[in-house]
């Protein structure tokens, strides 16, 4: 069964490449294309989850497609995504700072819709001997939601991440 949490690093590259901070997930199956600028390597480095409510029931809700009533079942969940700069080796670092000035934007007006952003920190660049890149460490910290819908019969359906609830 899913849980929904294969689908957030490609949501998060998705996210930063519309804001027009270049993204791509980290441990790509296939081989990727040598990046002359600036790239964020998206990865997922933590995830810790807890209750939402009595027994994680949210609630239920009424499909008007199915015309059939689904209950809410859910976790609250706190995501660390690794969001490492990369460059080529060439140059001074500015080109790092200015990416990381445009993700920083990006993630602190809004970020991707139902993560809510928590922290947002990063390093020093350093010189990345093994990838031959200067590299930027960024790390950000989301709280969310992972949902799942329980239907008439009493089985679960695919797990979807849902946003939290604004204040």
């Amino acid at each position: 069964m899913s849980v929904g949490v294969e689908k957030i690093r490609r949501k998060m590259a998705d996210y930063l490449n519309g804001q027009g901070v270049p993204a791509v997930t980290a441990f790509p199956a296939a081989l990727r294309r040598e990046e002359t600028a600036p790239v964020a390597v998206v990865s997922l480095r933590g995830c810790r989850t807890g209750s939402s409510g009595f027994q994680n029931y949210l609630g239920d809700r009424y499909l008007e497609e199915t015309g059939r009533w689904e209950e809410r079942y859910g976790h609250r969940a706190e995501l660390t995504f690794g969001l490492d700069l990369y460059a080529p080796e060439r140059g001074d670092g500015e080109a790092l700072q200015r990416a990381f000035d445009a993700l920083a934007g990006a993630l602190l007006t809004g970020g991707p819709e139902g993560m809510e952003l928590k922290e947002l920190s990063c390093g020093e660049t350093v010189r990345d001997g093994d990838s031959r890149r200067l590299k930027r460490p960024v790390a950000a910290v989301f709280t969310l939601y992972l949902t799942a819908a329980v239907d008439a019969g009493g089985v679960f359906t695919d797990f979807e991440l849902r946003g939290v609830a604004k204040a």
